[in-house]
């Protein structure tokens, strides 16, 4: 048995997410190498250390001193946005691998430099876009592949919250752009991410933002809100398909609701994370009779990211994305690149970029290719 030791870096929702995955793994899919975390970081030394006891781990207050240590193979991001590249590179540095949880950087300067750091180190390095392990998802993706739709000429992806409903909603990270990024960077890196595996890549964008809510209350004061409530973009793949995406935190009774949709030439695919064991299918060389979409419970053994989990018909949940991640990160040690790694981090981000260039500049904007930095000129 092979133990790569995790440092997990935060210890929130994320943070604890991705300890209970790596937990969990081994039980839902056993492998010969397990990802072990054996410590965790963060600034409120009795907070931090109440989490990592719950998971057997170490605890810091100081990010670099986890990644100082020598029983730490893997250095697993899980803090606010702003944040991710500066530690992500000093992993590198270290000789580290690092998985960093999306999106990889608040703008195309930043992914660019991650990547750069772990290709110089020569270490293994993912980003967590967990949703593309939920099996429902997983199968779309298959069918796409597959040809089952025809050619792809339509994309539709919408990912509505209400977060940010509420006016008295105090002032705080996610409201400051260096820290915490857009709406776009936030809920529109799972949407692009999800766009660019299933279709492939988008070369051009033009987008819409707004701030409803434009200051927040905070100690001091009300403090002005540097991010958008709710954005909407039109995208262009370079196969020639078109698609939309939206984006909003503003949305009533909408806690975490997304959908994905593709249209092909002969038939059309839809997943709604509301029913995350479902993805509805229809064909026209259906039955006319049975005209419409059929449901489709993706649970069977035969279908993918199911592998370990429960009997047909018990149904799979947000944990399951988590904890397949981290049997995937097992199972490609030693042999296997990780997968999503740095370079599809850094392509979302330019996407999500130049969604952002093309609401500030009312415009289509150009998806920038890998190694080259927006300009807003």
């Amino acid at each position: 048995m092979i133990e790569r030791r995790v440092g997990i870096v935060g210890y929130g929702v994320m943070g604890r997410a991705h300890a209970y995955a790596y937990r969990t793994a081994p039980l839902v899919r056993p492998h010969d190498t397990r990802f072990v975390p054996v410590v965790m970081s963060g600034r409120d030394a009795e907070r931090v250390r109440d989490v990592a006891s719950v998971f057997g781990a170490e605890s810091e207050c100081d990010w670099r001193a986890l990644i100082e240590r020598p029983d730490v193979d893997v250095v697993d991001i899980c803090t606010p946005p702003g944040t991710h590249a500066e530690i992500a590179i000093a992993a590198a540095e270290a000789g580290k691998d690092v998985v960093c949880e999306k999106p990889l950087a608040l703008n195309s300067h930043e992914a660019e430099a991650a990547l750069t750091a772990v290709r110089g180190a020569g270490v293994r390095h993912a980003v967590g876009f967990n949703y593309r392990r939920l099996p429902a998802l997983s199968l779309l993706a298959e069918l796409v592949r597959d040809g089952a739709l025809g050619e792809v000429r339509l994309f539709r992806g919408t990912w509505l919250s209400d977060e940010f409903v509420d006016p008295a909603t105090p002032f705080d990270w996610r409201f400051d752009r260096s820290l915490g990024g857009t709406t776009i960077a936030d809920l529109g890196s799972h949407l692009v991410d999800l766009a660019t595996w299933i279709i492939g890549p988008i070369s051009a964008v033009a987008a819409t933002s707004s701030t409803f809510v434009t200051e927040r209350p905070a100690p001091q004061g009300p403090r002005p809100v540097e991010i958008d409530d709710a954005s909407s973009a039109l995208v262009r793949f370079a196969s020639g398909a078109q698609g939309t995406l939206e984006m909003a935190r503003s949305a009533p009774r909408r806690p975490c609701d997304f959908v994905v949709e593709v249209n092909g030439s002969v038939g059309t695919a839809v997943f709604s994370y509301a029913r995350l064991n479902e993805l509805w299918v229809g064909s026209t060389e259906d039955d006319p009779h049975l005209y419409g979409l059929r449901r489709v419970r993706a649970e069977m053994p035969s279908h993918p990211e199911t592998g370990g989990w429960w009997p047909v018909g018990q149904g799979v949940g947000y944990d399951a994305s988590l904890v397949n991640q981290a049997a995937d990160l097992a199972a490609a040690w030693p042999d296997d690149s990780y997968d999503p790694d740095f370079a599809q981090g850094a392509a979302v981000v330019r996407v999500c970029e130049a969604i952002e260039h093309a609401a500030e500049q009312g415009r289509w904007v150009s998806v920038e290719p890998e190694g080259v930095a927006h300009s807003s000129g």
